[in-house]
């Protein structure tokens, strides 16, 4: 069952914190909220989950208007980010808390509790209170919770990031071959890009209230919209450019005194824009050996981090560059080295400023 929201306002007070919000999300995908603190996606999340009432528009699941609903009545799986398990319970009394609530049959929640807590890979742990477990056994405990009841809706807030970064990978996994094999449509609440672009189908970009950009993983990293999306997702350098009144299609632009071909994805209306080059799309090589579309710069920074290396690049008086590196001899130029950086015309963009 998928999701509609159709021009949602939410306001606390007098403060209209989301205005007009429509998106419509597939059903049975995985689709995340991506963006910084205070960007209104946990908002979104809890106006669709019934924590907080929409102040304009229409939420409907499927052809169901839930937007009057309260959060109980609206079919809902939650996963929040600090777990809210019950302390006092065991495992299987945490997870079979909303098949009690929902009046199943002893045998029956026992069943399916049992199957949950096995999806999970904690069959054995039924007995124990949350107090034993570790942070990712319980973040697993909150997902077979939500997941027994079999919702229409399946919501999680951040549920990552409580923890390390190798339970983070761990439970990601998790969570995303759980989701495709119960079809539940699910929505994905994360500041983080990586979350963002491994698990979900589709994306949206949010930006004070609104959605900058929606797509899917691709989209988002390749064709953004705006320096917004390309900075907030993934590194990417922005440098100031002039590109007077330029066309949908291929330009030439200056950087740091030389010139070099990028892509407009969109007609830019006024002068200034914002060229983006993600540091992985150019190719570092001894100066003078870089051929067409290419500008020389002198290495000021070098970090090796084993299968790749980070460079930053001086170009001219006013512009430096981060640039990645890989494969065999990534490491191979030192502070102080002319080299020559050469560009895809293709995957650097020049978008409005």
């Amino acid at each position: 069952m998928g999701i509609d929201i159709q021009k949602l306002g939410v306001a606390y007070g007098d403060h209209r914190v989301i205005d007009g919000l429509s998106l419509k999300i597939e059903p049975g995908s995985f689709f995340t909220l991506l963006g910084p603190s205070g960007c209104g996606k946990t908002t979104l999340l809890r106006t669709i989950a019934g924590f907080i009432d929409a102040a304009a528009g229409r939420i409907l699941f499927g052809d169901k208007d839930v937007t009057g609903l309260p959060a109980h009545r609206r079919d809902i799986g939650m996963v929040f980010q600090d777990y809210a398990l019950f302390p006092d319970k065991t495992v299987n009394d945490n997870v079979a808390y909303g098949l009690r609530a929902r009046g199943q049959d002893g045998a029956t929640i026992r069943r399916k509790v049992g199957e949950a807590l096995e999806r999970v890979g904690l069959g054995h742990l039924g007995q124990r209170h949350p107090a034993a477990l570790s942070g990712g056994q319980r973040q697993r405990v909150a997902l077979a919770r939500a997941l027994v009841i079999q919702p229409t809706v399946l919501l999680m807030d951040e549920p990552l990031s409580n923890l390390d970064a190798k339970l983070r990978v761990q439970v990601r996994d998790t969570i995303t071959e759980l989701q495709r094999e119960a079809g539940i449509t699910t929505v994905f609440v994360t500041h983080d890009q990586e979350e963002a672009l491994a698990m979900s189908d589709r994306i949206g970009v949010m930006k004070s209230g609104r959605l900058e950009q929606v797509g899917t993983p691709s989209e988002i990293y390749r064709d953004s919209v705006s320096s917004y999306v390309a900075d907030f997702v993934g590194a990417a350098n922005t440098v100031e450019i002039d590109a007077p009144g330029a066309a949908q299609g291929m330009v030439t632009v200056g950087l740091g005194g030389h010139s070099i071909s990028a892509r407009v994805p969109a007609p830019l209306a006024g002068s200034r824009a914002v060229l983006i080059a993600r540091p992985e799309d150019i190719a570092l090589s001894p100066q003078g050996t870089g051929g067409a579309n290419c500008v020389q710069g002198t290495v000021s920074r070098r970090q090796y981090l084993g299968g790749k290396t980070h460079y930053l690049i001086g170009i001219g008086a006013d512009v430096a560059l981060a640039v990645e590196t890989h494969g065999d001899g990534h490491d191979r130029y030192m502070p102080g080295a002319d080299v020559d950086l050469s560009f895809d015309p293709m995957k650097t963009l020049v978008l409005a400023s």
